[in-house]
């Protein structure tokens, strides 16, 4: 059984025993018929080759309160596509498939991209922006939801408790986090446990007190990809396109809502799915690149609150950094000698080592160029550009699925 110890300054919400699937599924139908959802699944076409997936679509069949399910593609062919209309087509509830790369969605990027406004590179960042566009011009629903595809341990019980939290009108939060546990017959997550806890806390050291921080810092799995928010969220937040998705959405969270608006929920006892290589040697593939591209989002914000980076304050907090996540690879250590699990602990220090060397890329890239690619643009400003833009959207995604 979990704690109910609350941390940080967001509401977290835990698993005290097993919950009553049904009972929360009732629930959820009854809210949802004045608090419509949408589920958005980001999906790579491999990923409809994997088990993951083909698990994912047997248990939303019984998630009947779903009202629609937006299916927001990678790149694919025509052929891929089509496959992908008729893989999801199992499912009983309305759903679409987005073709990013299709002919249609290419005209509009184009368009959008033509009117001066970023729309970040080819990639998740991206196709998600896309689905929550494709959302609004349907102007039904309250509630967006959203979970990756590659989950191996999921279940309609992570689904419920993620849309819980912002679908009931009597918690009515804006913004809702997922988190979990991931541990097999060792701990996993090293891109939470050994980068961005330790980075944030040696920020803390460094800077001091700064609401920002102890924001990202209360989070129990910041880099989880499963949340729900409040439609209006999906119309003003903006989106970067990178490996800072993650840490960027939590920073307009914090911009664009109160923070008693904000929550997290445990969502699963355990997690698993496909583990990133760390690639030590090559700051474009992997582990290493998500540090790079996570760092870069952090300081970013950091940047824009007004905090003043230099050469010496980079210098202090990779110190400070390596300090902070060896004394924590310690206690991770310990944590899997008292359970029993496998832990090895050359592989955790060429993490750390692995982190160290992208901070340093991302301080030095800060350094050269503090600005850098902008985020996608929210679609508040979009549709000022383009008033017609979400009419078009709604009726290409809808051509595309006939």
């Amino acid at each position: 059984m979990a704690d109910f110890y609350q941390t940080g300054v967001v509401s977290t919400l835990h698993r005290l025993g097993r919950s009553d699937i049904d009972k929360i599924e009732s629930e959820l139908s009854w809210y949802a018929q004045g608090r419509p959802i949408a589920l958005v699944l980001p999906s790579l076409y491999s990923e409809l080759e994997g088990d993951a997936l083909k698990g994912i679509i047997r248990e939303l069949k019984g998630a009947k309160y779903i009202r629609e399910i937006v299916v927001t593609l990678g790149p694919a062919s025509d052929e891929e596509f089509r496959y992908a209309k008729d893989f999801f087509s199992v499912l009983p509830q309305k759903k679409s498939v987005i073709w990013n790369s299709g002919p249609r969605l290419t005209e509009l990027y184009n368009s959008i991209e033509s009117a001066g406004l970023p729309i970040g590179e080819l990639g998740k960042g991206r196709s998600v922006w896309m689905a929550y566009g494709y959302i609004l011009s349907r102007q039904e629903f309250h509630v967006i939801v959203l979970h990756d595809c590659d989950i191996l341990t999921y279940s309609r019980d992570m689904l419920a408790r993620l849309c819980y939290p912002v679908t009931n009108p009597n918690l009515d939060y804006d913004f809702c986090k997922g988190y979990y546990s991931r541990v097999t017959d060792m701990l996993h997550g090293r891109a939470t446990r050994l980068l961005v806890t330790p980075l944030i806390r040696s920020l803390q050291k460094v800077i001091g007190y700064h609401p920002l921080l102890v924001f990202f810092d209360s989070f129990r799995y910041p880099l989880a990809g499963e949340f729900s928010m409040d439609i209006d969220m999906a119309r003003i937040n903006k989106i970067p396109g990178d490996w800072g998705l993650e840490v960027g959405v939590l920073a307009e969270v914090y911009r664009n809502t109160s923070l008693r608006r904000v929550c997290q929920v445990d969502i699963a006892e355990n997690y698993e799915h496909k583990h990133q290589e760390l690639s030590p040697e090559d700051t474009s593939k992997g582990l290493h690149k998500m540090c790079v591209d996570i760092s870069k989002s952090i300081f970013r914000t950091l940047a824009s609150e007004g905090i003043v980076f230099s050469e010496g304050f980079f210098k202090t907090l990779v110190a400070t950094y390596v300090r902070t996540a060896q004394d924590m690879l310690k206690r991770y250590e310990d944590d899997a000698a008292i359970n029993g699990l496998f832990f090895d602990r050359h592989e955790e220090s060429l993490a750390v080592d692995t982190f160290t060397n992208g901070i340093r890329k991302a301080a030095d890239t800060i350094t050269e160029d503090p600005l850098g690619v902008p985020l996608i643009a929210g679609w508040d400003r979009v549709t000022s550009a383009i008033p017609d833009i979400l009419m078009k959207i709604g009726k290409a995604v809808q051509e595309d699925n006939k």
